[in-house]
């Protein structure tokens, strides 16, 4: 099975390692959406998409990304996370990309969520939130998370 992980992670490197954790399972390459390749996209079996989040949304990058695909047939996707606050129910960002994906073809068969440590402007007041997370119970979702989807 091809897999490729598409992930931005900016801030303190949480993103990036739920992500290799994911990528250890899956036998997945990880990659910014700078070094993605679309013509790889539409080659593999399942494609992970993810980022921290910043002001309520998916990093900008990875929703360009996204939103410059060409609409075609595609195989499977997940899309995932890692933030300071759990998704609001009144800004659903999770569900919004997913269906995006959806649009450009693909078959988006989970989404994944984890706190992670956030030092975002009110945070860093107080030294951030979140300081051990992702912890050792984060990891061992985000592998039976992957292990779900396929791997």
């Amino acid at each position: 099975m091809k897999v490729v992980i598409v992930c931005v992670s900016v801030s303190h490197g949480n993103t990036a390692r739920i992500a290799e954790t994911m990528a250890e399972v899956l036998e997945a390459r990880v990659v910014s959406p700078e070094e993605a390749d679309p013509a790889e996209l539409d080659a593999c079996d399942l494609v992970g998409f993810g980022s921290g989040i910043f002001t309520m949304d998916y990093h900008p990058r990875l929703r360009r990304f996204v939103q410059e695909l060409p609409e075609k047939q595609r195989r499977k996707a997940f899309v995932f996370t890692t933030s300071g606050l759990p998704e609001p129910p009144f800004r659903r960002y999770t569900r919004r990309l997913a269906r995006l994906l959806g649009r450009k073809g693909f078959d988006v068969v989970g989404t994944f969520s984890c706190r992670g440590f956030d030092t975002w402007a009110p945070f860093a007041l107080v030294g951030g939130i979140r300081k051990d997370c992702p912890g050792a119970a984060d990891f061992e979702a985000a592998r039976r998370f992957a292990e779900g989807t396929g791997g």
